[in-house]
């Protein structure tokens, strides 16, 4: 007989609908997570992982509070750049141009791009260290052409839908640094209390560490990458034009944007206190109080950490200088690009932009040679910092005023908690921006 009885035609049904609502919110989840997800995984890049060795190794757990205090004011800015490319239809630097004022403009970007090529060169130059830590015998120049030409490669000939993709899931490579902290044996409860109680001395030595930080964490060049990334999901989904962008935002579009966008600062930040925190546990107990490079501290690790520890910091080296350097030299080419009224965007061939692939080129290439001029890395931050310092109040202040101007952003503009968080971030950027050029140059 072949009638279905009732209980097995619950029992068919009832994995289909069991976890119904959890399955859709996971794929629902997973599919808005793009632009701000990337952006925030290229905030820790190799110079970043740097910074934070160093937080840790100097500080201990003292400064830990930092990645917890700085989530809101680096997520409301993103959030800010990432509603200007949706409301607006067009990049940060095509807003400021036309709105504002374009030798500032110029004079912004171009210090953008300085900075970027310094982090660029910074960067390879990590990659290919950690890469001799894993391959011993590795030649470092090769590496460092390696790692260059593979950047260029996937930047200039994938096209963008495939590599987004490529982006998005390259970000999980930061777990390595989960991965590592958890197997390191820690004072968690001391790791918790410094996290939620904030304790600063205001030395000198501590201001220029928070001013480091702050730095790297709320960086121009995500700025821009946020704006252009937003326009360029937006042409994937066929709006090609500036009036089909605007028409087609929505405030459930503008809602998993702000998702994503807080999703991949809330990630960025997470692995900061996570390499603070296994840096802090290693080396501040242990009297190792000064690193220099990711792959300094990696190497550092070893002796108190283990291999385990040590693989995998020099391995999220490697898999976050991959994805941010495509951001640096892709974020300092859509400023100039749009500044100079080229066309530029990932989603063209290299024939239809090449003026905006040449930028990216030159970029690199650049980093390159930062490598080979006699400039160590250190150095190399130390300009990538005092030019950073520069751009981002600058691109703090034009991005406040586009973001909040109603007959720019329409109905997307800013809120009042917004502005506050906005505000107070820009007016702590150009504090910290003063003090970080004073004590650097002097």
């Amino acid at each position: 007989m072949n009638q279905e009885t009732p209980s097995s035609s619950v029992s068919e049904d009832a994995p289909k609908n069991s976890g119904g609502p959890l399955v859709k919110f996971r794929k629902h989840y997973w599919k808005i997570l793009g632009p701000g997800l990337t952006t925030g995984a290229a905030d820790d890049d190799p110079s970043g992982i740097a910074t934070y060795s160093q937080m840790g190794a100097q500080n201990g757990f003292g400064l830990a509070w930092l990645s917890v205090f700085l989530l809101p004011f680096m997520a409301t800015v993103q959030e800010m750049c990432a509603r200007i490319g949706l409301a607006t239809g067009a990049g940060l630097a095509y807003n400021i141009k036309r709105h504002y004022s374009r030798k500032v403009l110029m004079f912004s970007t171009f210090l953008l791009l300085f900075a970027n090529v310094f982090n660029i060169g910074a960067d390879l130059g990590a990659m290919a260290k950690a890469t001799e830590l894993l391959a011993p015998g590795a030649n470092f120049v090769l590496l460092i052409f390696f790692f260059a030409i593979l950047s260029l490669a996937l930047q200039v000939f994938i096209p963008y839908k495939k590599y987004s993709k490529y982006l998005k899931y390259l970000s999980f490579v930061l777990i390595a640094y989960v991965l590592s902290a958890v197997s390191i044996r820690m004072d968690w409860p001391s790791v918790l209390r410094h996290l939620v109680i904030p304790t600063i001395s205001f030395s000198k030595s501590e201001i220029i560490i928070i001013a480091a930080a702050f730095g790297t964490t709320i960086s121009p060049y995500l700025f821009f990458w946020q704006t252009d990334q937003e326009i360029e999901e937006q042409i994937e989904r066929g709006e090609t034009s500036v009036k089909s962008r605007k028409a087609g935002n929505t405030p459930e579009k503008i809602k998993d944007m702000r998702e994503d966008v807080w999703s991949g600062m809330a990630f960025s930040n997470l692995i900061m206190f996570f390499i603070i925190a296994a840096c802090a546990a290693t080396l501040f107990p242990n009297g190792i109080t000064n690193i220099n490079t990711a792959a300094e501290a990696a190497l550092a690790l070893r002796p108190f950490a283990g291999d385990f520890a040590y693989f995998l910091f020099a391995l999220g080296i490697i898999g976050t200088g991959l994805l941010a350097i495509p951001v640096l030299a892709g974020s300092a080419s859509y400023a100039i690009s749009e500044s100079m009224g080229w066309k530029f965007g990932l989603y063209r061939k290299f024939k239809q932009a090449a003026s905006f692939y040449g930028v990216i080129i030159l970029a690199v290439a650049l980093g390159i040679a930062m490598n080979f001029i006699g400039l160590d890395s250190i150095k190399a931050l130390i300009y990538s910092a005092v030019l950073n310092a520069v751009v981002s109040p600058l691109a703090i202040f034009f991005i406040l005023r586009i973001s909040g101007n109603g007959k720019i952003m329409g109905q997307f503009k800013n809120k009042p908690i917004g502005n506050i968080f906005g505000w107070i971030t820009f007016f702590g950027a150009a504090i910290l921006s003063a003090l970080s050029i004073y004590f650097l140059i002097w």
